[in-house]
């Protein structure tokens, strides 16, 4: 049946308050799965209306891990009631009140830092939606060591990723990372061996994918944690020629390492650091193929910005 064919109305809903039990998610996800509507069908209605709340932002709505706290978001709220069948206030009724963000990171902060190097509405920040601003904001990034492999056909292939993070704060239990694929990917599998996979969203029109992944546990304030995942990327269509990562804070310890393949390798590669996304690079270092056919960067001094790759393909 298309989502947007109407349904046979269903049994009416008593106007009383829902039970105390009830939780905003629990409403919130009930009332979507008695619609029959699915999260995007929802996001497009709110988009008809001129509200833009992001898929993820729904999906955490959805399952409890946040809760509408935004002008606009609220807005949507308003909106969701009417687009669900909802008794006016159904679900205003349920948010429960503003949760400060705690003293060592205040709202914002993270939200700063990262428009400061990702730049505003980035990429990362239209996928995410309202959740961009407080994006891990419990755990601070202390170390982190990427290994890239780069195919015969010239394509990244895989990312390997081992990251030490702190707890900011009492209560830090997950990891969200974002990846961004340059040549394109038609399929990505995870492998995550420190750690509890969770939620992985591949957005192939994007050439995206947003991983979230579990610590186990809460953990408590200054608590150190290691996560350890690869991502597996059928690749597209395009070719790569080179690679970055992004981080919002100084890293005490950050190792890039390359893979290529022997039938695939580069003339000339660079290291080189960018203080913000559009930025010049500020320093641009020739690094040589090792036996090994991989190349490396290992800044002493990781300040935040972008720190990256890059390489030329022989004609």
């Amino acid at each position: 049946m298309d989502q947007d064919t109407p349904l046979p109305p269903g049994p009416a809903l008593p106007d009383e308050p829902p039970p105390a039990e009830s939780t905003f998610a629990l409403v919130f996800q009930g009332a979507v799965k008695r619609r029959g509507l699915s999260l995007e069908r929802v996001r497009s209605r709110l988009a008809d209306q001129g509200i833009q709340i992001s898929l993820a932002t729904l999906s955490y709505w959805q399952r409890g891990r946040s809760e509408p706290e935004r002008a606009d978001s609220l807005r949507a709220v308003d909106a969701l009631e009417t687009i669900l069948e909802l008794p006016p206030g159904t679900l205003r009724a349920l948010i429960g009140p503003y949760r400060p963000r705690g003293r060592t990171a205040p709202p914002g902060h993270d939200l700063l830092s990262s428009h400061r190097v990702l730049g505003e509405n980035s990429l990362a920040e239209q996928i995410l939606g309202a959740d961009f601003a407080r994006l891990n904001e419990s755990v601070s990034t202390l170390s982190i060591w990427e290994t890239v492999t780069i195919d015969e056909n010239r394509r990244l292939s895989s990312i390997a990723i081992q990251q030490v993070l702190r707890a900011s704060r009492d209560g830090a239990d997950r990891l969200t990372a974002v990846h961004t694929f340059d040549s394109g990917a038609r399929a990505v599998r995870t492998d995550v061996r420190c750690g509890v996979s969770g939620e992985v969203r591949f957005l192939p029109e994007l050439n995206t994918v947003v991983i979230d992944i579990e610590f186990g546990r809460k953990l408590v304030r200054n608590e150190t944690v290691v996560v350890d995942y690869t991502v597996s990327v059928e690749p597209g269509d395009g070719t790569d020629h080179h690679y970055e990562r992004y981080t919002r804070v100084r890293l005490r310890d950050y190792l890039l390492h390359i893979y290529f393949h022997p039938a695939a390798l580069p003339t000339v590669s660079h290291r080189y650091y960018r203080e913000y996304s559009g930025a010049d690079k500020s320093y641009n270092h020739r690094v040589a193929l090792d036996a090994s056919h991989t190349v490396h960067a290992a800044p002493g001094r990781c300040a935040a910005g972008i720190h990256g790759i890059a390489w030329e393909w022989p004609e």
